[in-house]
């Protein structure tokens, strides 16, 4: 089991028994690095466990994921982690002083949710 300590998950579930966790950080320019390497050890365990089965839940998928950044001062960005180089892209270059907020919605099927919340010691309530 890993614990997270930059993302603080609140969980549901839909009518289908699939279930997302959400996550909102924010944190100054210093900590994004942590938080961000926080965020691909959650993205690259869900593509190494259920490798090829990310998609859509309504359209077939087993897991999906939704991220974005949202840099004080600046417009909301759709981030994307690369799974080759163990980073999200596009990269994001923290300015001194600045706060970056990040949100993470993960959702899945019951057995991608019991393995989540089994990694990474999340709330299923």
């Amino acid at each position: 089991m890993t614990a997270l300590h930059y993302l603080d998950f609140d969980y549901s579930e839909d009518d289908e028994g699939t279930g997302t966790w959400d996550a909102i950080a924010s944190v100054p320019a210093g900590h994004l690095a942590a938080l961000q390497a926080e965020i691909v050890q959650v993205l690259a365990w869900a593509t190494s466990e259920f490798a090829g089965l990310r998609g859509p839940v309504e359209e077939g998928g087993v897991w999906d994921y939704d991220l974005h950044s949202e840099p004080e001062g600046a417009p909301l960005q759709t981030l994307l982690y690369d799974h080759a180089s163990r980073q999200l892209v596009p990269a994001i270059a923290p300015e001194s002083g600045q706060r970056h907020t990040l949100t993470l919605s993960i959702s899945g099927h019951a057995d991608f949710a019991a393995a989540l919340h089994s990694a990474f010691d999340l709330d299923l309530d």
